[in-house]
């Protein structure tokens, strides 16, 4: 069993990946060819944004967007201690200061509750992350950025295609970046991200960052990045994206399963009402993990934590020139998240046997704790 099975994936499009990757290679148009444009404007349309910007990652789509806000030393930036390090080292990597706040105890999304509290003078932005494919609670945060005159920037990297009452991840804030890394809902044969958008000027000079700062050929009007979405990745997610909303549901059934039969068991993601997740991880909590971690091993089962140690406690933010200054004891919800948190097996090729197999094993995690 694959924990994410990208091989039974490629065999199922095989003929329309391989038919996108050989047209470019037969163009030989590598870099900014038509594919990158159509992609953009597919998943525009998709998001129900005015506009779209492809770039060469995730974390090249936050850096970006940060900098076409001109966030700097100086600045800082709330974001949340439960997500993978990019969210925050996009924030370092440009001088400013990343501003941790602690996290809801069911959904793991940033609290909105613990916002108000960590913003000063010098907060610019907020960046809230869309955990495991659940759109984090814009309609608490939004009013709480705008009141505060703050930039909010959607971590949207594991949610592209869900939706918080109606709407589409990506479209719930000012701006929002997402990943096509492959292990992503809807991923690539490599790296890639996008920034979605409905502010044509912010579209613009985010072009602008990701081409080196060019406004013109040889024309350089700020610093910038080369984040360039290379042509053949953009060529693969074109080919992908018509299976996208059938792999969405595939992935709320496979979920719906585990919640069905796991319910009591253990603790499960909680999906609150109005959110649609697109299940980009199927993560449950267990006091004893590593145990439980075992017993699925020896049921031929793979896992993976996500994340198993808060952002806080990593040793570039705990220690040395850009520790942060957090105790032992501060953000506790996180703390015991990492603490507890186990993703399971989560794709839309998990077979009925397979996913009875991965139920059988924590039954008997459980049973062997009880």
């Amino acid at each position: 069993m694959q924990f994410i099975d990208l091989q039974a994936q490629y065999r199922a499009y095989r003929d329309e990946i391989d038919a996108a990757i050989h047209g470019v290679l037969d163009s030989s148009r590598y870099i900014n060819g038509p594919q990158v444009v159509a992609l953009e404007e597919a998943l525009a349309a998709f998001v129900g944004v005015r506009h779209a910007v492809g770039f060469s990652s995730g974390t090249d789509s936050l850096r970006a967007t940060l900098m076409a806000w001109g966030i700097g030393p100086g600045d800082e930036v709330i974001t949340t201690p439960f997500t993978f390090v990019a969210t925050a080292e996009v924030i370092a990597a440009l001088g400013a200061k990343p501003v941790f706040v602690d996290v809801d105890p069911d959904t793991l999304n940033l609290d909105p509750r613990a916002l108000e509290a960590a913003i000063t003078p010098r907060t610019r932005a907020i960046v809230p992350v869309s955990l495991y494919g659940q759109c984090a609670d814009f309609d608490a945060i939004n009013p709480i950025a705008k009141r505060h005159r703050l930039h909010c920037l959607e971590d949207a990297c594991q949610s592209l295609g869900a939706s918080s009452h109606g709407r589409r991840s990506g479209s719930l804030t000012e701006a929002a970046a997402v990943s096509f890394f492959p292990a992503k809902p809807l991923g690539c044969y490599g790296d890639g991200g996008m920034v979605f958008t409905d502010d044509a000027d912010l579209a613009g000079r985010l072009r602008r960052v990701r081409e080196h700062g060019q406004e013109a050929r040889y024309r350089h009007a700020v610093v910038g990045i080369n984040g360039r979405l290379d042509t053949l990745q953009a060529a693969i997610l074109l080919a992908k994206l018509p299976h996208f909303a059938t792999e969405i549901t595939q992935r709320q059934q496979v979920a719906g399963y585990y919640l069905q039969h796991l319910a009591g068991l253990v603790r499960l993601p909680v999906i609150r009402p109005g959110q649609v997740s697109v299940f980009s991880q199927f993560t449950i909590r267990v006091p004893d993990r590593e145990r439980v971690v075992r017993v699925c091993e020896a049921h031929g089962v793979p896992t993976a934590i996500h994340y198993p140690i808060p952002l806080h406690h990593q040793p570039v933010f705990a220690s040395g020139p850009l520790a942060l200054g957090y105790g032992a004891g501060d953000l506790p919800v996180a703390v015991q998240a990492a603490r507890e948190v186990l993703s399971l097996p989560m794709h839309p090729f998990l077979t009925a046997d397979q996913q009875d197999q991965v139920v059988a094993a924590i039954r008997d995690a459980v049973a062997g704790t009880s």
